[in-house]
């Protein structure tokens, strides 16, 4: 609302107060939905037909690991062939690093401390309007298959979900069965009678010995290809693949692992010392990730790195093949022509870079930008590669436009479709990510902010006695922290202040602002 729409309210407002009351309305009853109704047909729009939503999210897949794209030693050709088909965005970032802040800002469209998901181990506030909710207000069926991640589910904990909008829901957190009877993958497999093998002790990557149909990755997309085929006489429809890997503990099936020899992999680029003058949380990650509790780097040897490499690599393999057995199933029924598409993660994975494995307080490009593909044949421009910088709290308002829904007031994102539709080659002029002790346990905690432009980054620590400054053009890498450095003084105060601009740009617009007082 701009400031004369506030003053016309305003003056609205004291008219309606200083006339008299208006007569009683009669009320008027809205018929209601019998148990008998059945899903809506797709109907128009003000954009025409509503599309179906297929959206498919990875779990820790950085965004160097797709064929034809940035990597050569991985094995993707479905997503291969979906780049032709696809606008792929190459520079697209998430606003956490890690699980649950970044799951609830993409679902939103809002930023993670404007959710109250600023950490693993919170919920989600049960007032946040999440996609697939205002979807199903507009007359979608929703489902998921695989995680959902927005409250806390460590130590068998089940998901307290919020109204989020998804009327089918088999949920399946990981590969874990410390929730009996709930983690719908472990259910489906005891009803067929296959036992998930226990893994070697000590071994930080390991060929699972089972057929690759029994995995979680495989079910996630039956469970989707199952609502698919069934949904097709009922659209519109929208359906999260929120599938575990390439997420550690580094399991892929023996058969995917065998793509891969160690000796024929590059070891994780790491310049010795390189961490000395960088935040401390690095150095101990160093040390043993997640604060000195998971797989270490310093203790591990350059063929133990590679192995890691090879299984991290099988896994998203197994995905492209899950990816492109869900495209074929829409092919097959007629429904891709009307079926958005999306490919993306939550975040990525150190993988062994700057000596650090897993996730953490840190904001290297390998940890927070993502893969990132949308398809919708006919409206968006088939095999472009844009750029642009892209934030993940743009997909909301993005989805909710194609579908003709009125974006609610709170939503932060900018909707990408003016780069979807080829009209524009720039979206923003910097990226924000945060981490407000988001994750594991250090000390001091890690309350810190990253700001990215095409050609720096700076990121800041609260207690913290400085904080990194690259520059991405010289240090592609971001080995050299130039915060520090005095040439680099006025960088480091103009990127201060986009920074200070950003972290005010995500200020909760709700509640709406309906008068001058």
């Amino acid at each position: 609302m701009n400031r004369r729409e506030l003053l016309k309210s305003s003056l609205l407002a004291a008219t309606a107060a200083a006339a008299p009351p208006a007569p009683a309305q009669q009320t008027i009853r809205v018929p209601q939905p019998t148990a008998h109704n059945w899903p809506e047909a797709a109907r128009e729009t003000s954009g025409g037909r509503m599309p179906n939503v297929l959206w498919i999210c990875a779990d820790q897949q950085r965004f160097d690991t797709i064929a034809g794209l940035n990597n050569t030693h991985i094995l993707t050709p479905n997503l291969r062939r979906f780049m032709d088909e696809s606008v792929t965005f190459t520079h697209a970032f998430v606003q956490n690093p890690v699980c649950s802040p970044s799951r609830g800002s993409f679902l939103t469209g809002r930023y993670p401390h404007t959710t109250g998901l600023r950490a693993n181990g919170q919920r989600i506030r049960p007032s946040e309007q999440l996609v697939p909710r205002t979807l199903a207000d507009h007359g979608y069926t929703c489902g998921l298959s695989g995680k959902l991640h927005l409250s806390p589910c460590a130590g068998g904990r089940n998901e307290n979900r919020i109204d989020d909008g998804y009327q089918v829901f088999w949920w399946s957190h990981d590969l874990s069965d410390q929730w009996p009877g709930k983690n719908m993958w472990r259910v489906w497999l005891k009803d067929r009678g296959v036992k998930w093998p226990d893994p070697p002790p000590k071994t930080e990557a390991w060929g699972v010995p089972v057929d690759p149909i029994y995995t979680q990755t495989a079910w996630c997309s039956d469970m989707a290809i199952d609502f698919i085929r069934q949904q097709r006489q009922f659209n519109p429809w929208l359906f999260s693949v929120n599938i575990f890997q390439p997420h550690h503990p580094f399991w892929p099936t023996q058969d995917y692992l065998a793509h891969y020899d160690p000796a024929k992999l590059p070891s994780p680029r790491y310049q010795e010392g390189e961490l000395d003058g960088k935040p401390v949380f690095q150095r101990v990650d160093h040390q043993a990730a997640y604060g000195g509790t998971a797989v270490s780097f310093a203790k591990t040897d350059d063929l133990t790195h590679r192995q890691i490499t090879a299984a991290y690599y099988a896994m998203i393999e197994q995905v492209d093949t899950e990816v492109g057995r869900m495209l074929k199933v829409l092919e097959n029924t007629g429904q891709a022509e009307n079926t958005i598409v999306i490919y993306m993660s939550d975040h990525g994975e150190m993988l062994g870079d700057h000596g650090i494995y897993l996730k953490g307080p840190y904001f290297y490009d390998c940890m927070i930008r993502v893969p990132l593909m949308i398809r919708w044949p006919g409206r968006y421009k088939a095999g472009l590669r844009s750029d642009a910088l892209v934030e993940m709290v743009d997909l909301a308002p993005t989805l909710l436009e194609a579908a003709g829904v009125p974006v609610p007031a709170g939503m932060q994102g900018r909707s990408l479709t003016p780069v979807l539709t080829g009209t524009a080659t720039r979206h923003r002029d910097s990226i924000y990510s945060e981490h407000f002790d988001s994750s594991f346990l250090y000390d001091p905690p890690p309350m810190g902010a990253c700001v990215r432009t095409e050609r720096y980054k700076l990121s800041y620590f609260q207690h913290l006695a400085g904080g990194e400054l690259y520059d991405l053009e010289k240090d592609p890498g971001e080995v050299e922290n130039l915060w520090a450095s005095p040439g680099a003084k006025g960088v480091r105060q103009e990127m201060m202040e986009k920074l200070m601009g950003r972290m005010i740009d995500t200020v909760d617009p709700l509640p709406e602002r309906k008068t001058l007082w």
